[in-house]
C-alpha cells in the first residue's frame, strides 16, 4: 500500500500545490475541458490543451472535476509524447471552491472559499 500511495503522490497534485507550482514557474497549467468550459472559467494562467505547450516544466492537467476523466486521457496523451505529467486532483470544481483566481470572458474573479474547504484551503 505504501508503494501505491508513494506512486499516486508522483503523478498528482492538489490545487493548492498547482497553484504554488504555476506562481514559482515549476508548473504549466493545462485545462483539458471544452472551449465553452474555458470560455466560462478557467484557471487564471492556465493554458488551453489546444495551444502550445513549453517543454522544460511538469505540465498540471485538470478537467471539470473529480467526475472527470479529460485530465487524464490528456495526460496519457501528453506523457506519450515525452512531457512531464502530473494530475491536478480535484479539477476546476476544487479550484474555484478554493477560492483561487478565475478568469472568465468578464474578467478575472476571485470566487469565494467554500466553507468545507476551509479558509486556508486545507480540508477540514
Amino acid at each position: 500500500m505504501l508503494d501505491y500511495l508513494t506512486a499516486k503522490l508522483a503523478y498528482e497534485v492538489d490545487v493548492l500545490d498547482a497553484a504554488a507550482g504555476l506562481d514559482s514557474g515549476e508548473y504549466v497549467l493545462v485545462d483539458t475541458r471544452m472551449e465553452a468550459s474555458w470560455d466560462h472559467g478557467h484557471a487564471l494562467g492556465a493554458i488551453r490543451l489546444r495551444g502550445d505547450i513549453p517543454a522544460g516544466r511538469t505540465v498540471v492537467v485538470y478537467g471539470w472535476g473529480p467526475g472527470c476523466n479529460g485530465a487524464t486521457r490528456a495526460a496519457v496523451a501528453l506523457i506519450a509524447r515525452g512531457y512531464s505529467v502530473r494530475e491536478m486532483i480535484g479539477g476546476f470544481e476544487y479550484w474555484y471552491r478554493s477560492g483561487l483566481a478565475v478568469e472568465t470572458v468578464a474578467g478575472i474573479v476571485h470566487p469565494p472559499v467554500h466553507p468545507l474547504v476551509g479558509a486556508s484551503g486545507a480540508s477540514l
